[in-house]
């Protein structure tokens, strides 16, 4: 079976070992022989060597669980669903053989058993307590109670000393839940996963590359209450597990238990996942533009006959802008139009920051609309929000101050070598503390010492006479003194020096430009933007990405030399930036739902063209909220319902009453393996109506029969294959599978572009 095209699951019946666990003698003889008859008079004795192969038995180390589902402590509506236990070691199930005669040499010494609270004396409450005894005790219960069946052939007394874990299972209630014997092997199965790499969910099965055996339970928690689920041992018990095979006077069974869980059926504690997906985008379903981050108001969209000035704000709410109170100067209080950096529409061409001047304020980002007498507030919001999430950090606010004096002192002192004509001539246009090597050039030099030695010895100046007067200092215009720094060899040091002191600015604006700090306020700024049970698509604006990482830029600007030197700085810190970051955000989704707070971690797969779109961000805002960032537009976006890992249990079809059916998948080999047939058994529903074991009382457990007269494994045979009348374990298990639903999201290739403002 192929879930994705990046993830294979195979399922195999079983995994049998070399050797089971248990006592073996090896017995070594000589025989000589000739024509048939023994000649070796008197015979060489026969040698025999004991040894033991151990497996678990009485104890299983929590490493070797790799998961449960459900989850521990999970809540939700798992009527429908078998739990089950995904174990590391795909072997652990066989290596000990179970006395079988059904299927031998298949069937596992493990079985996964689900109690509701209140059924297990020993844990009234269903918190999955078990208790510790020794193994003396779990082999030897107190009359009444049937323990285990178990050999003394490899039981040392330092074994029977041995403390386990263990249940006391009501005699009726053991016989209405164990499998019966010709069962057990269709409840576990060995699964081969190759996947892509990913993180782990919060409450579920990574899907890890290598083998793992799998054991399933045969009870429904369809009752609302706590569950505790016990991977016990059926060692012992062969003789036991068909109904009326307790001996006389049992009252409890006592079981080994090696591992246990807890978990909450709960109908009305989570919605269905198919259901939530299927209500996020059911607005697409008559317009995609329904998808769109904007705000909606109520009433009908405004005709041409409408007042202008209700046709401007329909226009306004179209693109994406919210009406906020805005202060002017004077102190008059109108509104502004503001918008965030997620946009229904692609942003017109505005001015471009990144290449700006540095600002001290951000008047230079309003957008002024003359004919309605209205600010466009959006750029500078953004601008200041940026230079005001600078000054909030000291690390950064101290390294780019740093940074912007140390810059501005080495163009002065250029400037200053620039206006020197002794220096000048003899400085290369390099950087100044070139001065510094080129003299310790000249020091070195071979006729450095004869030079000194013949301007010592001039005679000095005549008494009166005057010294010559050394050459005058200029001073620089502004305009010279940037042509001075705007020469390549020194913007080229500039640029350098700006690359030494900027250590952790490249980072800091990497994040930034990834919004991160950005409150959520400033991204969807009204909440009926994104309303409960919603998804909004959005594309970001690069320009309002720019205003804000020019607000933090622009920290540390005081005189008009930081200003002019600020090129270089912004140059040394994207050369950094070039060679650490990844491709800036274009687009993203918003998912308001309980989706999002019952399942924080689901596959969410977005293409362009048929090409894997990268995440940049995921980020949870608020419990129940989700932000996507992604590198490119996509065209089409799928969400997955969450799951952990694979689980098995029942689909719905739909109709009233027991709608329980089968999702029948193709289970012959070839490339349609594990595909969905598009048929359901039953095909009317009722599968739990047909193959639910007989049993009396409101309270009964739901437990599947895979075989007898009302076997669900011969029904599922047939329906695949009227000449089927069986099915092997790895068969049963994709059958199964509960299958993730899909919602499928396609995209306009050509949205809506907003005219230049």
């Amino acid at each position: 079976m192929s879930a994705t095209d990046d993830l294979r699951v195979a399922f195999h019946d079983y995994r049998r070992p070399e050797a089971a666990a248990g006592v073996y003698t090896l017995t070594a003889e000589h025989r000589l022989t000739k024509d048939g008859t023994r000649v070796d008079s008197p015979a060489i004795p026969a040698t025999e060597q004991r040894f033991e192969i151990r497996a678990v038995r009485f104890v299983l180390d929590p490493s070797s669980v790799h998961a449960r589902y459900p989850a521990e402590g999970a809540v939700g509506d798992f009527g429908r669903t078998l739990p089950h236990i995904t174990l590391n070691r795909s072997i652990l199930p066989w290596e000990r053989l179970l006395k079988a005669r059904a299927v031998p040499g298949q069937a596992p010494w493990l079985a996964l058993m689900v109690f509701r609270a209140g059924e297990l004396p020993d844990d009234p409450e269903g918190l999955g307590l078990s208790t510790t005894r020794t193994v003396a005790e779990l082999r030897r219960p107190p009359a009444g109670t049937l323990g285990p069946d178990l050999s003394d052939i490899g039981i040392t007394p330092a074994i029977e000393a041995g403390r386990c874990q263990s249940i006391d299972v009501p005699a009726a209630l053991f016989t209405a839940l164990v499998p019966r014997e010709e069962e057990l092997h269709y409840l576990a199965h060995v699964r081969d996963v190759s996947p892509r790499p990913r993180k782990r969910a919060e409450d579920g099965e990574v899907l890890a590359k290598g083998q793992y055996a799998v054991l399933a339970a045969n009870r429904f928690p369809g009752r609302p209450g706590t569950y505790t689920a016990h991977l016990v041992s059926l060692e012992g018990f062969e003789e036991s597990l068909e109904p009326g095979r307790l001996p006389a006077g049992t009252n409890a069974v006592r079981l080994c238990a090696l591992h246990s869980w807890t978990f909450t059926s709960d109908p009305g504690g989570t919605r269905a996942p198919a259901a939530l997906l299927s209500d996020l985008v059911a607005p697409a379903r008559t317009d995609r533009e329904n998808l769109a981050l904007r705000l909606r108001p109520g009433g009908s969209v405004a005709s041409r006959s409408a007042p202008e000035a209700e046709r401007y704000t329909e226009r306004r709410l179209h693109l994406g802008y919210v009406p906020l109170p805005y202060r002017l100067l004077s102190g008059e209080t109108t509104y502004g139009w503001y918008r965030g950096p997620f946009l229904p529409v692609m942003a017109a061409a505005t001015r471009d920051f990144a290449r700006d001047a540095p600002q001290t304020t951000a008047d230079h980002a309003l957008i002024y609309e003359p004919e309605h007498g209205l600010f466009d507030i959006s750029y500078a919001a953004a601008w200041t929000l940026g230079r005001t999430l600078a000054l909030s950090d000291p690390g950064y606010g101290e390294e780019i101050t740093r940074a912007r004096r140390e810059l501005a002192n080495t163009a002065a002192t250029m400037m200053a070598v620039a206006t020197e004509p002794t220096l000048a001539a003899t400085a290369t246009a390099t950087a100044p503390g070139d001065l510094a090597g080129r003299a310790l050039r000249e020091l070195a030099d071979s006729g450095f010492a004869a030079g000194l030695r013949e301007a010592l010895a001039r005679p000095l100046a005549p008494p009166g006479q005057a010294p010559a007067p050394a050459a005058r200092r200029t001073r620089l215009t502004r305009e010279a003194g940037r042509a001075v720094l705007a020469d390549e060899p020194r913007a080229a040091a500039l640029q350098a020096a700006a690359e030494r002191h900027t250590r952790t600015i490249p980072a800091w604006l990497d994040e930034l430009t990834l919004l991160r700090r950005v409150p959520f306020n400033y991204l969807v700024p009204h909440p009926a933007m994104l309303p409960p049970e919603s998804i909004r698509l959005f594309r970001i604006d690069a320009n309002w990405t720019e205003a804000l990482l020019a607000g933090a830029r622009d920290v540390g600007v005081h005189t008009s030399l930081d200003a002019f030197v600020d090129r270089a700085l912004t140059a040394g810190v994207d050369r950094r930036r070039a060679r650490t970051t990844a491709s800036r955000p274009a687009a993203g989704l918003l998912i308001r739902s309980d989706l999002v707070r019952a399942w924080p971690e689901f596959d969410l797969l977005a293409t362009a063209a048929g090409r894997s779109i990268g995440e940049l961000r995921r980020d949870h805002p608020a419990p129940d909220t989700l932000l996507i960032l992604l590198n490119a537009m996509p065209d089409e976006i799928v969400i997955r319902e969450p799951g952990q890992g694979i689980h098995f249990g029942l689909d719905a079809n739909g109709a009233t009453g027991d709608n329980s059916v089968i999702n029948l998948r193709d289970h012959r080999p070839g490339t349609g393996l594990g595909h969905p047939l598009r048929r359901d058994y039953p095909a009317d529903g009722g599968l739990l109506t047909r193959h639910l074991r007989r049993s009396t009382g409101d309270d009964a457990p739901e437990v599947l029969a895979l075989r007898g007269d009302r076997g669900l494994v011969p029904a599922l045979a047939a329906a695949l294959d009227p000449g089927l009348d069986d099915l092997a374990p790895g068969e049963f298990a994709l059958q199964l599978v509960n299958a993730p639903v899909e919602q499928r999201l396609t995209l306009d290739p050509a949205p809506c572009q907003e005219t230049a403002r």
